[in-house]
């Protein structure tokens, strides 16, 4: 899936899209890929003499690819979209530097109504940097107005 579409698929922009493409998907599987260059703003700060790509942005690549793969089941509703509500069980196995290509499944395991299960392994050089269960749930894009005092 190209770049373009991707975007039409989800709502996350540079600097913080990290999918690069769409390898394959189903109706309750994604599988995504991301390419680190080094050039992104957290290597700046994260071991700088060091670069290691932080662990919480292995689960948000992976959020996103469930984002992409929510996008066809709630495609009528366009005025929501998928917010990440619960990370459960995760563990980082391999560390991912900058220059390493990342591969991103996700299984959606169980819907209820508005709220999503998922499962995400992320893997890099075929083998296991990061896996965890997440939820999410549909947001409406527009908040209500508040009073503010």
């Amino acid at each position: 899936m190209s770049l373009e579409r991707i975007k039409a698929a989800i709502p996350h922009r540079e600097p913080f899209l990290l999918i690069d493409e769409i390898v394959e998907q189903s109706d309750s599987r994604i599988l995504c890929r991301k390419t680190f260059t080094g050039d992104e703003f957290w290597y700046r700060g994260h071991y700088p003499d060091y670069p290691i790509t932080p662990g919480v942005i292995l689960c948000e690549a992976a959020m996103q690819a469930g984002a992409a793969l929510l996008s066809k089941l709630v495609a009528e509703q366009t005025d929501s979209v998928p917010v990440a509500t619960r990370a459960n069980n995760v563990q980082f196995k391999q560390m991912v530097l900058p220059g390493d290509t990342i591969d991103l499944e996700v299984e959606l395991t169980e819907r209820l109504s508005t709220a999503f299960f998922m499962k995400a392994k992320v893997t890099v050089k075929g083998k296991v940097a990061c896996r965890f269960d997440f939820a999410c749930t549909l947001a409406p894009t527009k908040a209500p107005m508040t009073k503010h005092q």
